[in-house]
């Protein structure tokens, strides 16, 4: 489960995507999604978008931007997927 105080998490699949939907608590805040792979190449996606894995390790960073426009947290969920 979620929580605003926790900024790392961890997560395995088998699926070559999954789609992440970050809501924020404030609804007049921006989500960024970036994902980093085994190639050290970093993807952006659209909230609510399928994200592509690579075998192995992911690491996704999730970045909110309050609605006054300075105000940041960046989450991060370190996905590894296991691929046949």
């Amino acid at each position: 489960a979620f929580a605003a105080a926790t900024t790392t998490y961890t997560a395995t699949t088998t699926n070559a995507s999954n789609v992440i939907n970050a809501v924020p608590a404030d609804a007049g805040a921006t989500i960024e999604i970036t994902n980093t792979h085994d190639t050290d190449e970093t993807d952006t996606y659209n909230n609510g978008a399928a994200i592509q894995w690579a075998n192995g390790e992911n690491t996704v960073k999730v970045k909110v931007t309050a609605a006054n426009g300075t105000t940041t947290q960046t989450y991060t969920i370190t996905v590894t997927a296991t691929l046949s």
